[in-house]
């Protein structure tokens, strides 16, 4: 009689061990100081003194110079494209357009584990499994094929040229598998915008 209930017994036992075993997968906590309505923060592994306190505010302004933007882009902003992101966005789900002959000042952070680099190339070329050099001249944070972890970098370049252009991780493969977002020089444009998603692009002021 024993052996015949000992399945029915077992059965009902070990669904609860297994919901209170150590190491149950629990939800991811957002880093203080930064997330993105495009996904949770990343759940692991960051380095959080590199974002600590950055909002979406700061992926965009004008510089302090005339005709000077400051963009910060961070890989791993959240768990978006298995965090190949930049700012929570991928596969060109934002877009900075830029006024022709502008300088852009980019600031780029990394505060995870995986390499990931930064760099500007024409958009057909995120298709590419390898990148080659940057579109404008010093438009790349160093060694863009190697990444780095764990860092920050920053380069600025002048866009000086009309066109569809992207931010692209250098990493090889990884832009290929979406690890990008736009990049637009326009000679119409006035002002410096980030259109985010499906939202308006929103034009930076003073």
């Amino acid at each position: 009689m024993i052996i015949r209930f000992l399945p029915i017994a077992l059965a009902t036992v070990l669904p609860a061990i297994a919901q209170d075993a150590p190491g149950t997968a629990t939800p991811a906590k957002p880093v203080e100081g930064h997330g993105h309505a495009t996904g949770a923060a990343p759940a692991s592994g960051l380095k959080k003194e590199l974002i600590e306190g950055l909002t979406e505010k700061d992926f965009i302004k004008l510089g302090d110079k005339e005709k000077t933007v400051k963009i910060l882009l961070v890989a791993t902003w959240s768990d978006e494209n298995y965090g190949m992101n930049f700012n929570g966005f991928a596969k060109g789900g934002a877009v900075y357009t830029i006024p022709k002959d502008w300088t852009v000042e980019v600031t780029f952070i990394n505060p995870g584990p995986v390499p990931h680099s930064l760099l500007v190339i024409e958009k057909e070329n995120t298709k590419k499994i390898q990148m080659a050099e940057p579109y404008f001249e010093g438009a790349a944070v160093p060694k863009h094929l190697q990444g780095i972890s764990y860092g920050k970098a920053s380069f600025s370049f002048s866009a000086n040229e009309a066109g569809e252009y992207a931010f692209a991780c250098g990493f090889p493969a990884h832009s290929i598998n979406g690890h990008w977002i736009g990049l637009d020089v326009s000679a119409e444009a006035k002002v410096p915008r980030l259109k985010v998603g499906d939202k308006a692009a929103v034009e930076v002021a003073k």
